[in-house]
């Protein structure tokens, strides 16, 4: 009787199994070359590469950078970012710190920077500083990675990373927030107006008894709107009313301050904030005591951060063109760049009153027209 066998296995090469010919992945296409752009566009290498540089482009007539322009897009062309840096000593980098990644105001800023810095082919390096330790720390690495200039969103007064931006010479603009000395460019919304404007709406309301939530005293935001609020306040023959500081421009150090607030003063009928988030705070701690808003207090913020239309009810604020204060600071950047020696420019931006349901005609004068019968 016959053994049945069975076949041996299959003999497996130590060597990975090779694809077959239809499996081969292609090989990935190379960029052209700027010669091979020059010859496209029918211009010498020179020209095609200053043509492709937004720097010298200028000494090129618009027709020529524009066909040479869509030859290497064509083509596939892309400039060797790092070489051009090695030859120039140009990295095109910016660096940017913000306070507070988590506040709604700096996006906006952001994309404003960023969109005047792509038309000049630059890119910005975004940080997260919330103190002056860390914004000392990233401010050296940023240096390192031979950043060209900064923006700084976190000035305040006796700042030690504005003394450093100047000793290293290092071009610097400042958003959002100026420094008192005036030492350095800056692009600010014009704050003590904004406050000016909120005390008069309030003030036509009818509102006679006005606090003031105010932000942190060490930042300009912060210092010029109580500056402004008490100005305000002196314009409209009214007695100074009560001011109650915040430690933070957060949602948190609003509540807290406007518990103090309102242990101080009783009978207010508004409150005058110094940032949304300060306000978003005040709305809470007013609806934890029972309090309506704006059937007893009215509220007003400040930088009509996003959403702040969406909230109940919907929060009375100043409008402050962030885009445009980012758009502004990055152009005062490159200027720097340029000419390092130049005076600082200060720029101010105008507010907007935006009036929501958050505000309303005070107690005293709706009870009185009342009475009348109104």
């Amino acid at each position: 009787m016959k053994k049945l066998m069975t076949p041996p296995p299959p003999v497996r090469s130590l060597r990975p199994d090779r694809p077959a010919p239809s499996e081969v992945a292609p090989p990935v296409p190379r960029g052209a070359t700027l010669q091979q752009v020059a010859d496209a566009a029918g211009v010498h290498r020179s020209t095609a590469s200053r043509a492709l540089n937004p720097e010298t482009a200028g000494m090129i007539s618009p027709d020529v950078v524009a066909r040479v322009a869509g030859t290497a897009q064509s083509l596939g062309y892309r400039r060797d970012m790092l070489a051009a840096s090695l030859r120039t000593s140009r990295t095109r980098l910016v660096g940017m710190l913000l306070p507070d990644l988590g506040n709604p105001v700096f996006a906006p800023i952001l994309a404003g920077v960023e969109a005047a810095l792509a038309e000049h082919r630059y890119a910005v390096l975004v940080a997260h500083a919330p103190n002056d330790a860390n914004a000392l720390e990233l401010l050296e690495s940023l240096v390192a990675r031979r950043a060209e200039g900064v923006i700084l969103a976190t000035a305040h007064a006796h700042d030690p990373v504005l003394v450093r931006c100047i000793e290293l010479g290092l071009p610097t603009v400042l958003i959002n927030r100026a420094d008192p000395d005036r030492r350095l460019p800056a692009v600010t919304p014009d704050d003590r107006e904004g406050m000016r404007l909120v005390v008069q709406h309030l003030v036509g309301l009818g509102h006679r008894c006005i606090g003031h939530l105010a932000g942190p005293q060490d930042a300009s935001t912060g210092l010029l709107r109580a500056e402004g609020f008490q100005s305000a306040m002196k314009e409209a023959g009214l007695a100074l009313g009560p001011v109650g500081v915040a430690d933070a421009y957060t949602r948190e150090a609003g509540q807290a301050a406007t518990e103090r607030l309102l242990d101080t003063r009783q009978g207010l009928t508004a409150i005058a904030a110094a940032n949304d988030l300060l306000a978003l705070g005040a709305m809470r701690t007013l609806s934890a005591r029972g309090l309506s808003c704006p059937g007893d207090v009215s509220v007003t913020g400040h930088n009509d951060m996003p959403l702040v239309d969406m909230v109940q009810p919907p929060l009375t604020t100043i409008r402050i063109l962030h885009d445009r204060i980012g758009r502004e600071g990055a152009r005062l950047l490159l200027a720097r760049i340029a000419s390092p020696d130049a005076p600082p420019v200060q720029i101010r931006t105008p507010p907007e009153l935006i009036v929501r349901a958050s505000t309303a005609t005070s107690p005293g004068v709706r009870a009185l027209a009342l009475a009348k019968g109104e």
